[in-house]
């Protein structure tokens, strides 16, 4: 009786079999330490903490815990860990599918080996077959050096899948941990980048070679910091003091856009009237067409209320983008900004806007541009630099997209620059502008100073009549209604009015549709 009960407490073969995968994936989960020791002194999370910070609660499912490197040299052989250096998996954010991969530093520095390339490659495959954004948590030493070539061919095959997953589904890296080399060039590649200060870091080449290099001393925050990045670089698009910062700012982003290419972008019950008119906008615009104004006010003024998010809010700030809502629809926003250089079109500003407004349109997101802009920066350091062949690169990115494009011409639009924010000429469906809206090749005082440049020097009273001059043309010129006579503007519009007049023309171009002559892609100056 003793031998029967026994062999009753004893558990079964399938039972035993399901113990063990219990236990493997706890070792996959613990590796036999504990992660913490590494990551929590120096101020950051696991792997799979970020994750859960990122993801609905409950929602991660975990692919490939149990895959290992297969390398023997170097000793590597004896050290085999579950998962090899970075979790990768499934999730939902605010309901929404989404997939991930997480580098984990404290395995191999979270450096990259064969297999670790093939779990990211895995994911980035399925959110394009499954048609869901794709998300990187990076903190990583580069290349496996252990691994030597391999490693350099996991990551040409994960540069490879950024480029196909490109205009296809959002990517977004999260740089939570130093990134150096080939770490560096798949985020630049992906759509948005997250930065945290003082933990995240990118750089070709860290502070050590450099020094050995080159002789020059520099630290981590002065060579690739999260200000450095979003600041001098351009780099990044959002700057943020702490992880769980950063992975809030990477819910609010997926909010405003779609799973793939082939859906519209998510739309909310709208909680704000569309037929809302904010009186403050009827004087924004001074009275002094020199003196400047906060082109943040006037678009948070018209969108929903609270919906304005900023991207690249600290660099080239010359130009302001971002996503908002209209009446609960996802829109890009395009500005000048009159509070920083008068809102002229540099080098910096014409590329941020540009791959924005490329952005928006591989992404099926309308497009509304407002526009205070003097021309583009004169100067020799912006000629040398090739503000031309980056100028274009506004143009072209305005031009060639067939999304809704709405304009709102708030007051000066000068010379080439009036082409390239979104003109009539060059696609715009709705064109407006406020009366106080100046459309011309350049402003009264200058084109008084080359048009007449003889009378008023032959003058008795050579500032008495230039002062006469400019009324003049001002008078001609310098207003909307001419440019509203030929339909380049189709209608001038009172500053109030602009949100339910972009409300009702958004609605319109709900279903639009531009064909374009077949070609594989376009030649875009870069």
């Amino acid at each position: 009786m003793a031998t029967r009960a026994a062999k009753d407490a004893a558990p079964s073969p399938s039972e035993r079999q399901i113990n063990l995968l219990r236990k493997r994936k706890y070792d996959a989960m613990h590796r036999g330490g504990d992660p913490d020791d590494k990551q929590h002194p120096k101020g950051k999370l696991t792997a799979r903490e970020r994750i859960e910070l990122l993801v609905d609660p409950g929602s991660f499912t975990e692919l490939d815990a149990f895959a290992v490197h297969r390398t023997e040299a170097f000793g590597m052989g004896e050290k085999k860990i579950p998962g090899d250096g970075v979790v990768t998996g499934y999730g939902a954010v605010d309901g929404r599918d989404v997939f991930i991969f997480s580098h984990d530093a404290s395995v191999f520095g979270g450096s990259l080996g064969e297999v670790f390339a093939e779990k990211v490659c895995k994911v980035m495959d399925l959110a394009v077959r499954a048609g869901r954004p794709c998300l990187g948590i990076n903190d990583s030493g580069g290349a496996r050096i252990q691994e030597g070539v391999v490693s350099l061919a996991g990551y040409a095959d994960i540069f490879y899948r950024n480029v196909q997953s490109s205009g296809v589904v959002p990517q977004i890296s999260v740089i939570a941990g130093p990134c150096t080399g080939g770490a560096v060039y798949s985020p630049a590649i992906t759509d948005f980048i997250f930065m945290v200060e003082h933990l995240g870091y990118m750089f070709i080449t860290g502070p050590e070679v450099i020094r050995v290099t080159t002789g020059e001393k520099v630290g981590f925050d002065e060579l690739g910091g999260a200000q450095v990045h979003n600041i001098k670089s351009g780099v990044a698009h959002f700057l943020h003091e702490s992880e769980a910062e950063a992975f809030a700012g990477v819910r609010r982003l997926l909010s405003y856009l779609p799973g793939s290419n082939r859906e519209r972008p998510p739309s909310s019950r709208p909680s704000d009237d569309p037929q809302r008119r904010d009186g403050s906008l009827q004087s924004l615009i001074p009275e002094n067409p020199h003196q400047p104004y906060d082109m943040k006010a006037a678009i948070s003024a018209i969108v929903d209320q609270g919906s304005f998010t900023e991207v690249q809010e600290h660099f080239a700030q010359n130009l302001v983008i971002g996503f908002a809502r209209l009446d609960g629809e996802v829109v890009g926003i395009v500005g000048n900004q009159p509070r920083i250089l008068a809102g002229a079109l540099d080098i910096n500003a014409s590329v941020k806007g540009a791959r924005f407004v490329r952005f928006c349109d591989a992404f099926n997101i309308p497009l509304v541009t407002f526009v205070d802009v003097p021309g583009f920066l004169p100067g020799t350091a912006q000629e040398y630099n090739g503000i031309i062949r980056h100028g274009a690169k506004l143009l072209y990115a305005f031009a060639e997209a067939t999304v809704p494009k709405l304009t709102v011409i708030t007051r000066k639009a000068y010379g080439g620059a009036y082409d390239v924010m979104s003109s009539k000429h060059i696609g715009g469906d709705f064109n407006y502008a406020w009366p106080a809206a100046e459309i011309a090749v350049m402003g009264p005082q200058a084109a008084v100073n080359v048009i007449f440049k003889r009378e008023i020097a032959a003058a008795k009273e050579p500032e008495k009549k230039a002062e006469q001059l400019v009324d003049d043309y001002k008078e001609k010129f310098a207003n909307p209604y001419v440019a509203a006579e030929r339909g380049f503007l189709d209608d001038v519009i009172e500053p109030q009015e602009t949100r339910p007049t972009l409300i009702r023309s958004l609605h319109l171009l709900r279903d639009k549709r531009v064909e374009r002559p077949t070609r594989r892609h376009g030649n875009i100056p870069l």
